[in-house]
Formats: structure tokens, C-alpha cells, sequence
């Protein structure tokens, strides 16, 4: 992709987003889909929220899963060197 079509596709969106918000804010019909869907937005912005704070336990349970299985491994490799 050349320059000047990077340029083409940046306009083409930076106008349809500033034609979304300008219908979305600007217009009574807008205003009010735009009351119809926060609720749900809301919802699934805290779902996500939810999501994120699952997968960080995850990734701190499994952490700790590695940082133990590391410290048996070591423990058994010391075990078995003879003296």
C-alpha cells in the first residue's frame, strides 16, 4: 500500500467516524439509539472489566505453577547428585 492510498483510506474513515458521531450526537434520532445502547455498552465495558481480572488470576495461578514446579525440579536434581 502506497502512500497516497493510506492517505485515501485515513480520510475515507476519519469521515464516516466524524459522520457516526455527528448523527449520533447531533441528531434527536441518533440520541436516542444512542440512549438505547449505553446500557448495553455499559454492560459489556464490564464484562471485559470482569474478563481481564479473570485471566490475571489465571496468569497468577499459573505463575505460581511454574515458580513450584521449578522448585521441584531443582530440590529433585539436587537430591540425586551424588557426593
Amino acid at each position: 500500500m502506497n502512500e497516497q492510498s493510506q492517505v485515501y483510506a485515513a480520510t475515507v474513515v476519519g469521515s464516516l467516524l466524524g459522520a457516526v458521531a455527528g448523527y449520533l450526537f447531533f441528531t434527536d434520532a441518533g440520541r436516542t439509539l444512542r440512549r438505547r445502547i449505553e446500557p448495553s455498552l455499559e454492560d459489556f465495558a464490564r464484562e471485559i472489566l470482569h474478563f481481564r481480572s479473570t485471566v490475571s488470576r489465571a496468569r497468577g495461578i499459573a505463575s505460581e505453577g511454574w515458580r513450584l514446579m521449578d522448585e521441584l525440579g531443582s530440590e529433585s536434581s539436587r537430591q540425586q547428585k551424588p557426593f
